[in-house]
């Protein structure tokens, strides 16, 4: 059950023939998508074909010596890019100074990871030093050294012979491994950039070039070469449906270029317009005079359009000068025909005003515009807190829903700022914070700074792709678990993001007072119901970081008071599902006080929480259990909460009781109910609730309704008999830490004919239909859970069928819970007499304490979290190859880029066993920063894989949390590594820690 790293690619588009980006190739080979950009992989040329003809041997034979294959990581998500790990084409463009050129998208405006693998599979790292704010390019440089075994080849670059009817190859990599051809003509010089869909990155105020390309797809940065082996054009997109390809015009690629070669700054100016290029007779439509038409034909014949305002931002340099449909003429008295032209005149007019003419309506329209820096409304900075990351709204976004270039966009919405479904975790736009306008990274680190830890505050937002419509709600500020809050800066010389802490402790949080509440009553015929909401309390988990498998970042959920005077709440593992959390109880949706959880059962699917009930003032009350469980066929009250968290009634009755057998996740195995007798119930509205009660119309409560996290993320729901779950919890009134006893084994039932199959003796079998009162049924184990030093929980094993344990038959699972009820405290086994294999015999069968259960450390390192196999691994697994499991990985990460793998085993790190935490931790502090390890990994499965990983301190720390013995806290801590050595060459340079 490995599980395959979940990549993305730079090319996801529609499929109804827009156009795509080409892709990047996920690290599996396979072909993924970006959210603008689909990508084809590049076809071989058949035999035959002109790729045999000696000119374009040769010129292939020199060109692969210039292509490389680039393997990156994306480290985090900033402005229209996620993070990811991937690969990509690029080509050298200066063999001296060892610059590769690759597209935008690939080098990415975020921090970036990566290396270049060249055609005889020498590899040397890259960093970036230059992508363009708005055109598909950017460049990559490497340190020419370190490439030993073959002669480093460039490509020149020659935009001016890309021309209608040329002959032209894009050579790239295949998967980043084998070399692909791509063979075409090209049939337009002067397509409008494709558009790649909204909250993304999409190209724009740039002629493209469009080639008839009969081929399957391409890789992102490859070189478009004519015969004579010069880069007339750089690989950008295609379409889904057809055979057309586009490739950037290398124009503005050579200025950018020889900028970097001369150490001059790459300026671009702007003035906030998007431009499209339009044809003759739609320029007419719009207001063009035939005077106009036959200067600009006659001045340039070959041409069949004119350039024409998309739109021009608000607050911008052009705003309320140049409007939406103005025919471009002339800028600064030059004659316009190409983006090419604007781009000349206004990267070189920075701070400079320029004439601009243009026809509206008929009439020449005269303005003065002042240039503006491109690359100040381009972020290069974003900051950390809270477990988000901002940035400041990009020109790229702006312009895609023609707003202002302002405001502070939330590129991933995680930690305190979940602000929507957490599958949405960017294009969001904070308006105020805490009642406290936000207008961009600076004003929000003021407002940050003053905002106590675990303070509650409200914020006011909106979404991108919905300006008009404001939202509200109220977020939970966590600087404790994330405690990171630090500006990151792009720094093109070390190709590195550079790290600067804004604040290194929050605010202590606000001292907490009593407050006043008022419960209202429930709607029901049933006045000894009415009340029962008095024993109703809303739990609030939130799960800063990752552990147990467990995917949920918020879970909310009702518990039952069941003790009001010490403050003791029942509530589903579903919400709790382990104690690296928050917890916030509210009261009659009114008072918001902190919990904490202090025992989750291994096996029924509860947990109880405490708070302070000192803090509340108002009625709570414990309601009155019932000491008879339910039986099949009596009529009950189901009271409880809907996934609305409303409160549903609804008279019923039991349909059945059984053990429950939840599928276990087959992805990601995860705690999972088991042992447990389920009441269900005929209620329609009742299943549908994830929390609540069963009670007798006086108000007794009978049964707890729980909620169970099942396969594929399903959700089950039950009911649980008060009387299976309170003598368990006798220790809450000692105020002692829980020590209960279970059989560390699943159980179900089987039917009386299929126990007869299997050898059950009739005279038990007529035991069973003399003693038995609701089910003719035996109970028998499907599978026997494994201890961490890899024996057996207990000698029980999958397909006994049980008879009797402790001289006592058994019928149904309360039967094994009264018996161990009333176990002394020092016995540690109990007798079981089985049917196995058609043979009966005894069996001693060792019982498991519940403090065994609890995760006690997890380490992350390389992006993965790394800890012990969990139970919910132990119930389904038969051999752990060692105590190493990696529970998650990050997206962007050298963890997910090198397949280190979801639900894998470490056993080794560099040859050297690492049977258990403490020992990988010892033996990872010897690897130097920045440098390749060996890891042996064993799959799920139990499938061995070796796999090499390059670690990269920077941005992906060594740290620990575990829990301390006696306090029984989470304690968090750095761990200390091996530093790269000052004099070894590294060409991203030294790093920070």
């Amino acid at each position: 059950m490995a599980s395959a790293p979940q990549k993305r690619t730079l090319d996801r588009g529609p499929s109804n023939g827009q156009p795509k980006r080409q892709k990047k190739n996920d690290i599996n080979g396979k072909n993924a998508t970006h959210p603008l950009n689909g990508d084809q992989r590049l076809s071989k040329i058949p035999v035959g074909s002109s790729y045999n003809d000696a000119q374009w041997q040769a010129t292939v034979d020199k060109v692969v010596k210039a292509v490389v294959s680039i393997h990156f990581m994306q480290v985090e998500d900033f402005d229209t890019e996620s993070a990811m790990c991937s690969e990509a084409t690029g080509f050298v463009v200066d063999a001296n100074m060892g610059l590769i050129l690759t597209n935008r998208h690939v080098v990415n405006p975020g921090p970036f990871i990566g290396y270049a693998v060249f055609d005889n599979h020498e590899e040397c790292e890259v960093k970036p030093i230059y992508r363009d704010p708005v055109h598909d390019f950017g460049f990559l440089k490497f340190d020419p050294s370190e490439i030993k075994y073959m002669q480093v080849t460039e490509l020149k670059l020659k935009p001016e012979l890309a021309k209608v009817g040329c002959e032209i190859r894009v050579i790239g990599n295949d998967s980043g491994e084998k070399l692909s051809i791509l063979s075409g003509f090209i049939s337009r010089v002067d397509r409008n950039a494709p558009d790649y869909g909204p909250q993304s990155y999409n190209d724009f105020n740039t002629e493209y070039i469009q080639a008839a390309a009969s081929a399957s797809g391409g890789s992102s940065g490859s070189p478009v070469v004519n015969m004579e082996g010069y880069a007339v054009a750089l690989q950008a997109g295609g379409s889904t449906e057809s055979s057309t390809d586009f490739f950037l015009p290398v124009f503005r690629v050579l200025r950018a270029l020889k900028c970097i070669q001369a150490k001059n700054k790459v300026t671009r100016g702007t003035i906030q317009v998007q431009w499209v290029l339009e044809p003759f007779d739609k320029c007419r439509r719009l207001g063009l005079t035939s005077e106009k038409e036959k200067m600009m034909r006659e001045h340039f014949p070959q041409i069949n359009g004119l350039l024409v305002s998309s739109i021009s931002l608000p607050e911008g340099p052009a705003d309320k000068l140049i409007k939406e449909g103005d025919c471009l003429i002339s800028i600064n008295d030059t004659l316009i025909s190409s983006f090419v032209t604007v781009d000349e005149i206004l990267d070189r007019s920075i701070d400079k005003d320029v004439h601009i003419v243009v026809q509206r309506g008929g009439k020449d329209i005269e303005l003065t515009c002042k240039v503006q820096d491109l690359h100040s409304i381009t972020p290069d900075r974003y900051l950390s807190v809270c477990g988000a990351t901002f940035n400041d709204l990009s020109y790229q976004l702006a312009r895609i829903y023609g707003i202002a270039v302002k405001g502070l966009f939330v590129s991933n919405a995680g930690g305190s700022f979940v602000l929507g479904s957490p599958d949405i975790t960017n294009c969001w736009i904070i308006d105020t914070l805490d009642n406290k306008p936000v207008t961009n990274l600076d004003s929000f680190i003021e407002v940050m700074k003053k905002i106590p830890d675990r303070a509650f505050i409200p914020v006011k937002y909106h979404h991108l792709t919905d300006a008009h419509v404001p939202l509200f709600k109220y977020i939970f500020i966590d600087r404790h678990w994330y405690r990171s809050f630090r500006m990151a800066k792009r720094n093109d010389e070390t190709g590195l993001w550079d790290f600067t802490t804004i604040q290194d402790k929050p605010l202590p949080p606000l001292p907490i007072t009593p407050k006043h509440a008022k419960f209202m009553d429930l709607p029901s015929e049933f006045n000894g119901c009415k009340k029962l909401v008095r024993s109703f309390a809303l739990v609030d988990a939130t799960y800063p970081l990752p552990l147990d498998s467990f995917p949920g970042h918020i879970r909310r959920v009702y518990g039952v008071i069941i003790d009001a005077e010490h403050g003791y709440i029942l509530t589903s593992r579903h919400c709790i599902a382990h104690d690296l959390c928050d917890i916030n109880v509210s009261i009659a949706e009114s008072i918001i006080i902190p919990g904490k959880v202090v025992f989750l059962h291994p096996t029924k699917g509860y947990a109880i929480v405490k708070y302070d009930p000192s803090l509340v003032k108002a009625p709570v009350e414990t309601p009155k259990f019932g000491t008879k469980p339910l039986d099949r066929g009596e009529k009950v009250v189901f009271v409880g909460y809907n996934k609305s968290l409303r409160v549903v009634l609804d008279e019923t009755k039991v349909s059945d009781i059984g053990v429950i057998n939840i599928p276990s996740n087959s992805n990601s195995p995860r705690y999972k109910a088991t042992n447990v007798e389920a009441v269900l119930i005929d209620s329609t509205a009742g299943q549908k609730c994830s929390s609540g009660v069963l009670a007798d119309k006086d108000g007794t409560v009978r049964a707890f309704w729980l909620s169970c996290d099942g396969e594929e993320d399903k959700m089950y729901t039950m009911g649980v008999n008060v009387t299976d779950v309170m003598w368990e919890l006798e220790f809450l009134r000692d105020g002692k830490l829980p020590d209960l006893k279970i059989i560390d084994v699943e159980f179900g039932s089987i039917l009386i004919a299929t126990a007869r199959i299997n050898g059950v003796p009739e005279s038990w079998i007529k035991q069973i239909e003399d003693h038995a009162t609701d089910k003719l049924q035996f109970l028998y184990v499907p599978s026997v859970s494994t201890n961490l030093d890899n024996e057996p929980a207990c000698d029980l094993k999958p397909g006994d069928i049980v008879l009797s344990v402790n001289g006592k038959l058994i019928t149904r699972f309360r039967d094994v819970d009264s018996i161990i009820k009333e176990l002394t405290p020092e016995t540690e086994y109990l007798s079981f007499k089985v049917v196995r294999e058609k043979e009966m015999m005894d069996v001693q069968v060792k019982l498991t304490r519940t403090a065994n259960f609890l995760t006690k450390q997890v380490v992350f390192w390389s992006g993965c979290a790394l800890q012990e196999p969990h139970h919910g691994v132990r119930q389904a697994i038969k051999n752990l190859p060692s105590k190493v499991y990696c529970t998650s990985m990050s997206q962007g990460s050298p963890s997910r880029f090198y397949t280190v793998g979801i639900t894998n085993f470490i056993t080794h790190v560099n040859e050297q066993p690492t049977p258990t935490l403490d020992a990988f931790i010892k033996v990872i502090k010897t690897i130097k920063d920045n440098s390749y390890c060996k890891l042996r990994i064993v799959s799920y499965d139990n499938i061995p894989m070796a796999q090499t990983l390059k670690v990269n301190y920077h941005y992906f720390p060594t740290s620990e949390l575990s829990k301390n013995a006696k306090t029984g806290e989470w304690e968090f801590q750095n761990i200390k590594m091996v530093e790269k050595d000052k004099d070894e060459k590294n060409v991203i340079g030294e790093t920070t820690h």
